[in-house]
């Protein structure tokens, strides 16, 4: 799990006895992700963290990826922003504590805030509604165990799959993390290899149509998740 930079690692002892909350020191946290610093660096390489807490993993995830897109994008602001947010959408993370989710959410937006001021002069209102509400898809209040919301109504965790395609252009489409994990096998060898294996494709649950990036809020018909 994560933590805030200068934090305590225990928020208190009632909540590691009941949710086995033990942050994970900064230090730490980067020794692991220059295990895969390459990947970290790629802007559209997706990583998800199944108890988030309040979010030091992506948090460092992200500010590498925005770093990166400074060094190749910085002198185009159209292509800043555009890649900047495909940064935010290749993020995701859960954790069953509704405050750790909240507090992730304001810290990735932090991050991308910082980068957008000093690329950018600031966050347009257009990018601060798509980055807030690509962060309410992508952090869910959940439980990695059970793959369900933790409000109480059994809801299966949905995440949203954003792809760009191209000419500023997103096409999203939703999953069960359930299916993400588990697959529908279909029938036939799998193309991607030569041992005649079957191919496993996840069934996305829904589709929206392509949309710019800057409109990604206006395709979300589907209820968020808190």
């Amino acid at each position: 799990m994560s933590k805030h930079p200068g934090s305590n690692q225990i928020v208190s002892r009632e909540r590691v006895a009941e949710h086995g909350e033990v942050y994970t020191s900064e230090r730490e946290v980067n020794a692991m992700l220059d295990l895969v610093k390459d990947e970290t660096q790629r802007i559209d390489s997706r990583f998800l963290e199944p108890a988030c807490g309040n979010g030091n993993f992506m948090v460092e995830i992200l500010r590498r990826k925005l770093a990166a897109v400074t060094a190749r994008y910085g002198r185009s602001r159209g292509e800043w922003a555009e890649k900047a947010v495909c940064a935010v959408c290749s993020v995701y993370g859960i954790d069953i504590l509704e405050d750790n989710v909240a507090e992730a959410r304001r810290r990735l937006y932090s991050v991308f805030a910082d980068g957008a001021k000093a690329v950018l002069g600031g966050v347009s209102p257009e990018l601060e509604r798509t980055v807030s509400y690509v962060l309410q898809r992508n952090v869910i209040w959940g439980d990695a165990l059970t793959l369900q919301s933790a409000d109480g109504t059994g809801r299966p965790i949905v995440f949203s799959e954003w792809t760009f395609i191209g000419g500023g252009n997103v096409k999203r489409r939703d999953f069960t993390l359930d299916a993400l994990l588990r697959s529908a096998p279909i029938e036939g060898p799998n193309l991607f290899s030569d041992l005649g294996d079957e191919a496993f494709i996840p069934l996305p649950i829904k589709e929206y149509p392509n949309v710019n990036f800057l409109k990604l809020s206006d395709n979300g018909q589907s209820k968020l998740q808190p």
